[in-house]
This record gives structure tokens, sequence and C-alpha cells, in this order.
């Protein structure tokens, strides 16, 4: 009958250098409960198969409020680059608190000395998850993970990098951050928790036009 099931690889504990384990701070500590936005954001990087250019690789910014992915950046290469742009675009079109935490994984890319300088500038803390601990960083391990389920592993393999990349920005910005219930929201979608947060604080004209703007 020609069924297939989704088969998820079990998740490996990856290697990280000794100084990047050392100089970690775990400002999180697994608690993602917030009070408003842009208070704690979380930041990961996936890999994404194709058949013509290989690997590629998604990397993505989530505000713990919402849940909403309000940083994007998708590349053939997994450099620090990527995750700089990542940050660029969230920062773009959202307001720094004094608050505000990012949390992310312990790779060579989130650790680096130009990466940390740039969220210095921005008076952004950084808090890293514990080595081999994926719990640390749930909520973007859910969103990958939904992510894949809905539009990776049905398809054997995207043809080559504009097509992936094509598919993941519609899944992204068009059903994840509109349209995906989340019953951590009170089964809200991600735009309408941002819609009634902000609605407290904005005319509603200024409001609707900020969210449209955004994405």
């Amino acid at each position: 009958m020609d069924i297939h099931s989704i088969a998820i690889k079990k998740w490996k504990v990856t290697s990280s250098s000794k100084q990047a384990i050392q100089t970690a701070s775990q400002l999180l500590k697994q608690d993602f409960s917030t009070t408003g936005l842009n208070q704690k954001w979380t930041t990961d990087i996936t890999y994404i198969q194709t058949k013509r250019d290989g690997w590629c690789y998604l990397s993505t910014i989530m505000d713990l409020h919402s849940r909403r992915i309000i940083g994007y950046s998708f590349s053939k290469k997994m450099a620090t680059k990527l995750i700089i742009k990542t940050l660029e675009s969230a920062v773009k079109n959202r307001t720094i608190t004094e608050e505000l935490i990012i949390h992310s994984e312990l790779g060579t890319q989130y650790t680096s000395d130009e990466y940390n300088k740039r969220l210095n500038e921005l008076h952004i803390r950084h808090s890293d998850s514990r080595k081999g601990c994926p719990y640390d960083n749930a909520p973007m391990e859910s969103f990958h993970a939904s992510l894949k389920k809905k539009c990776v592993y049905p398809v054997p393999f995207f043809k080559n990098y504009e097509t992936a990349a094509a598919v993941l920005f519609e899944y992204v910005h068009s059903f994840y951050n509109r349209k995906r219930i989340h019953s951590s929201l009170g089964y809200q979608t991600p735009l309408q928790v941002e819609i009634a947060t902000l609605a407290t604080k904005w005319p509603p004209d200024l409001m609707l036009s900020m969210v449209q703007i955004s994405y």
C-alpha cells in the first residue's frame, strides 16, 4: 500500500570545546515562563538535506512569550555569519529590553567571539544550555521536531537549496507563526498572542501595522 512511517533519528550528544563549557552561563535554567514580549528568546540551528546542494542549515530565534519565530535565516553553510544574520533579522523589528536573555546551545557559532561581541553591543544577555541536555532548550527542540514532521520527513529529499528555502519560509511564516495553535498559549497562535499583548500598549491601528510589518 506504499505506507511509510515518519522515523525520527535519536538525539546524540555532540562534542564541544572545553573553553565553551567553562564559559557557559545557564541563565535560563529551564524557566521558560514570561510576562511579556522580548524577555526571553531562544535560538538554534537545524540541518535540512537536499539532493543537489547536500546539507543546508536553518537558523531561527523564538520569542518564548508568544512562541513566534522572530528571526530566520537559511544557508548552505553553518557559519557564525548565519546566526548573526538571524540575530539581525530578529532585532530589526523588536524592542530590546534591559532584561532580555537569548538562550542557545554550546555550538562553536554561539560561543564565538564575533557572536558574543554583537550580543554585548545590543546589550542582550547570553544563556547557554548544559552539555548533553536538550531539555535546556526544549521550546526550540519542539519547534524543530514539528517542522521536521510537517514539511521535511514527508519528502524524501528537497530537490535543491532554493526548493527547501521556499518550503521552509512558507511553513515558518504562513503556517507556524499565523495558524499553528499551542496548548501552552491557551490554544492561540503566536500571532494572536502578540496582537493581544501589543493591544494593551499601542493604539489598535498602530499595533496592527507593526505586526503586519514584522513579517
